[in-house]
């Protein structure tokens, strides 16, 4: 036993004291606590940074930080207030807006597009399915929707049917929005009137311009949130300002009568190789345009070159009145008591004014001829006319040219309208003082000439030319325009007499205009040929009234450069007849009483 002992002795002997401590685990422990404190203190550092800026973030910076996400997601876009109508008196429509819409991309989202497995992806992909719809070469429209723009238009105005299919798509990328479109659904009725617009909505030509302000509508926007894919966000920010729609205009065209003036001016124009026709028709108390026809008038769907001549020459293109002028000095004789319808002249072939200035002759050679007041513009005498109106002092020919409105705009709404040229008295030189007495040496336009035979139907007030009849809001309120109360500028008794005078020139006996007689219908009217002032260009023309016991129509036809014949009472004059005619057919006007025969003055002694 002895010898196992002795061998396990060396062990015990070094074995530590139970009561001594080891030096060597007491230095770890220490340095342990200490690298633990250093990560606490660390991460409570790093804790402290990320909550204060997590409090900067969220407590300070957070509202802007959230604001600029928000720009990023949202999307604006724009509405058209719809234009109002155009229509004509009884609501026929020439000129409305309809429901389109405009296609545009976002080229960076369409660049998205997955495919399918017979459709590539991205902007080819989307281009083959696109350009079936639009009507476009796949190849080129790809080519559109290729880059970074966020929105760029790729169609304009596709029907409502165009954009549904399109919509059925889900592209991504793909937006329609919601536009009016400008359409006349009659074409070329009453286009050089109502104009069209262009390609930015606003009038460009006729009533579409000069009544903008009130057929434009107040355009509207929406600014809406949208994803990562250009979807909407159900519930996101959303807020919108609708539009708000323009006013209606009602004119007072009849679209019957303005066919039928279209018709005859069209006519007449390839029948005598005219440079072009117009015709007026306004009723005689009134002043309501029924019609004003322009030969080759534009269709504004589709003016291109016609949109030169889009301004009617009815207002816009002036020439020498000529005869169509001689009831101006017919009224200034009467009104100042120089002379009757039954006064008596000796009528010459020509007419050598006093002061020297030349001499006057008529158009055809004839003896001294023995004629009343009434004959010598029965049988348009320039002679007898100037005989007579010689008594007329120079302020008084220029006083009475002037009241019935020579020299200034009729004041239609119409834009582009001339006045005229109607030159002061003390500029007239010797010739001029006895030229505006039958209608030569001023110029005005076909509803100036109209409005001259209206003052005289009207029983001698002047009342101002109107195509405009009302408005319609957008709640449908209708509200007429109110119509400023006439001038008189002659008696009703010289006026009364101007008419009676005027029945003579259609009288198949004795006047010029025979050929505008109407059937069951009294006409009292005149024939013209004139020089257009600014070229050697004829205007031949015939205005009258109809009924003439009871006037209802007044009827202006203009024939500019006629190659058959230039007498008004040859290339105007059956015109006159055919659209006034048609005219009082379509106003239910009765037939005058003619039961005796009318009591005209004589015409010759």
């Amino acid at each position: 036993m002895a010898p196992r002992e002795a061998r396990r002795q060396p062990s015990r002997a070094v074995r530590p004291s139970a009561g001594r401590p080891s030096a060597a685990p007491a230095v770890t422990v220490a340095g342990s606590r200490q690298r633990v404190t250093a990560i606490v203190v660390v991460v409570a550092l790093v804790l402290a940074v990320f909550g204060l800026r997590l409090v900067y973030l969220q407590g300070i910076n957070g509202p802007a930080i959230a604001q600029e996400a928000l720009k990023d997601r949202l999307v604006s876009v724009s509405s058209v207030g719809a234009r109002g109508q155009i229509t004509d008196v009884n609501g026929v429509p020439l000129a409305v807006s309809v429901e389109r819409y405009d296609v545009a991309v976002n080229q960076k989202q369409v660049a998205t597009y997955k495919g399918t497995k017979d459709v590539p992806g991205g902007a080819a992909g989307v281009a083959q399915l696109l350009a079936p719809i639009l009507g476009a070469n796949p190849a080129e429209l790809g080519g559109t929707l290729v880059g970074t723009s966020t929105y760029r238009y790729i169609a304009k105005s596709v029907v409502p049917d165009v954009a549904r299919q399109i919509r059925a798509l889900v592209l991504p990328g793909v937006q329609l929005e919601k536009v009016a479109s400008r359409v006349y659904p009659k074409g070329t009725l009453a286009g050089n009137i109502v104009g069209f617009v262009g390609a930015d909505g606003k009038g460009a030509q006729g009533l579409e311009y000069s009544l903008q302000g009130r057929l434009a509508g107040t355009g509207g926007s929406e600014t809406y949130e949208i994803g990562g894919h250009g979807q909407t966000i159900p519930g996101g920010y959303d807020v919108a300002t609708p539009a708000v729609p323009g006013s209606s205009a009602r004119l007072t065209l009849i679209s019957d009568v303005q066919w039928k003036a279209q018709e005859a001016a069209n006519a007449q124009k390839a029948a005598t190789g005219a440079d072009a026709v117009t015709i007026v028709v306004m009723g005689a108390r009134t002043g309501d345009v029924y019609a004003i026809a322009d030969s080759d008038s534009i269709d504004p769907n589709n003016p291109g070159a016609g949109a030169a001549g889009a301004l009617s020459r009815a207002v816009t293109q002036v020439f020498e009145p000529g005869s169509t002028g001689k009831v101006v000095t017919m009224a200034a004789l009467l009104e100042n008591g120089l002379a009757t319808p039954t006064s008596q002249f000796q009528v010459p072939n020509q007419f050598t004014t006093p002061n020297g200035a030349g001499v006057i002759t008529d158009a055809e050679n004839h003896g001294v001829e023995h004629l009343t007041l009434t004959g010598i513009l029965a049988q348009s005498s320039n002679v007898g006319t100037v005989t007579a109106g010689q008594t007329l002092t120079v302020q008084q020919r220029y006083d009475y040219l002037t009241k019935f409105g020579f020299g200034s705009r009729t004041g239609i709404e119409m834009p582009g309208e001339s006045g005229g040229i109607l030159r002061p008295f003390a500029k007239w030189d010797g010739r001029t003082q006895y030229n505006v007495l039958f209608g030569q040496g001023l110029a005005v336009n076909a509803l100036q000439a109209v409005s001259v035979y209206g003052t005289v139907a009207n029983g001698g007030v002047k009342v101002t030319p109107h195509v405009v009849a009302g408005w319609t809001s957008p709640d449908g309120t209708y509200t007429p325009v109110a119509r400023p109360a006439g001038d008189r500028v002659i008696s009703q008794n010289t006026a009364g007499e101007l008419m009676t005078m005027l029945q003579s020139v259609v009288d198949a006996g004795s006047g010029t205009g025979n050929a505008a007689a109407i059937p069951g219908y009294r006409v009292a009217g005149k024939t013209g040929t004139a020089q257009e002032l600014s070229s050697n260009g004829i205007t031949a023309s015939f205005v009258g009234v109809v009924p003439a016991d009871a006037p209802q129509v007044v009827v202006g036809v203009f024939v500019t450069n006629p190659r058959t014949s230039v007498y008004g009472g040859v290339v105007a004059a059956p015109v006159f007849a055919d659209v006034a005619g048609f005219t009082l057919a379509s106003l239910g006007v009765a037939p005058s009483d003619t039961s005796a025969a009318p009591a005209l003055y004589p015409t010759t002694w």
